[in-house]
């Protein structure tokens, strides 16, 4: 594993679920478990039709295939040689979160130049597919970033990690993650936050804990009171793009967009959306618009490996960094290679629990949700 010339940060975080984590957790695999139902269910007349059709309107892009190539630049070939699949079984998947203005931003589309991605995590399902763990990549993590065969003047550099998004957009974001982490990434996921700004509306707002009273930063910025406010699709989008106002900074950010993610599954849960076939099909082309995937990810393969999973089935952690530091007048997080190094090879070999078991998450901080904190 490669993780550049300095020396390198990294905290683990996970939250032990409270019952009403749990509680939600339930209701979200109630979600999840419907939702394959219905795109699975065989014997339910037009079901595999209409999982086609879904499958069909999601965005693709070449991210293993011909390259790393610059936007309006021609296809190169790639070069770079990838991790190996060490287990059979296990999955891999890139989630990439894109600050793009909306689903017809450029951006969204993963092209080179045209978008960046703040939110960077990988997540990993076991072989048995009963165990996932989300990995947060913090996008300030200082790594190498490797050449963009397009314009070799891009890249080939130590760098923030999301650096790599704005140089080769997935592809090049790709071949970092695994240049970095030595695993293989299967299946790449942009998500696009502004999209789900409508998948927010079409569920009536969510729902979520303000730890600290807080305005966003800028000309018009909303004001957040603390405590559990409903949000609608703007104002849940504006509070999980804020960072600066917290103590965590950024790993406050990525807490804040997962917690933004859960809710929308557990709104989703709370409402007659799955018993509605006309809301469940508005909301499922909502998610539709909002992702881009690699030209070989399957939404029914993937439901289908999450079938098993509950909430305390999933672990969320922080890749290993000894914290913030300063580099040629950049702020950047450094990364902690040995306890990299030794994380990502439980992943590569589907030892994530025999890992964890060895290297227990760190206590989170003092809050109702466990995001405020350094």
């Amino acid at each position: 594993m490669r993780a550049g010339t300095s020396t390198a940060t990294v905290t683990a975080a996970n939250t032990a679920p409270t019952q009403g984590r749990r509680r939600r957790w339930r209701r979200t695999a109630a979600v999840i478990g419907s939702t394959i139902a219905l795109l699975l269910g065989v014997a339910v007349g037009g079901a595999v039709l209409y999982y086609r059709s879904i499958d069909s309107n999601i965005r693709r892009t070449d991210a293993f295939g011909t390259g790393v190539q610059q936007s309006h630049a021609p296809a190169a070939t790639a070069t770079a040689t990838r991790p190996p699949v060490e287990v059979v079984g296990a999955e891999n998947i890139l989630l990439l979160g894109s600050d793009s203005r909306g689903p017809d931003d450029p951006g969204s589309r993963g092209d080179a130049g045209l978008g960046r991605t703040d939110t960077i995590i990988l997540v990993h399902v076991d072989a048995a597919h009963k165990k996932a763990y989300l990995i947060s990549l913090p996008r300030d993590l200082y790594v190498h970033i490797p050449p963009n065969p397009a314009n070799p003047s891009l890249g080939n550099r130590d760098a923030k990690i999301n650096a790599a998004f704005a140089w080769g957009g997935v592809p090049l974001a790709v071949q970092t993650v695994e240049a970095y982490t030595a695993v293989h990434v299967d299946h790449v996921v942009l998500v696009d936050f502004a999209g789900f700004q409508q998948v927010t509306d079409a569920l009536g707002g969510v729902d979520l804990y303000i730890e600290q009273a807080v305005t966003g930063v800028g000309k018009g910025g909303r004001h957040f009171n603390q405590g559990m406010q409903h949000l609608n699709g703007s104002e849940a989008l504006e509070y999980v793009r804020q960072r600066e106002q917290f103590l965590g900074g950024d790993f406050t950010r990525m807490c804040h967009q997962r917690e933004f993610l859960s809710a929308l599954l557990d709104k989703a849960s709370s409402t007659d959306t799955l018993k509605n076939p006309l809301k469940l099909n508005a909301f499922l082309k909502s998610v539709a618009k909002a992702i881009t995937v690699d030209k070989e990810f399957s939404l029914a393969d993937t439901a289908f490996a999450f079938r098993n999973i509950g909430s305390s089935d999933l672990t969320m952690l922080v890749s290993p960094n000894r914290g913030s530091a300063t580099i040629k007048k950049e702020s950047v997080v450094l990364p902690d290679p040995g306890r990299a190094s030794a994380l990502y090879s439980a992943v590569a070999n589907d030892k994530l629990a025999d890992w964890l078991a060895q290297n227990p998450p760190a206590t989170p901080p003092n809050s109702k949700n466990g995001c405020t904190g350094p």
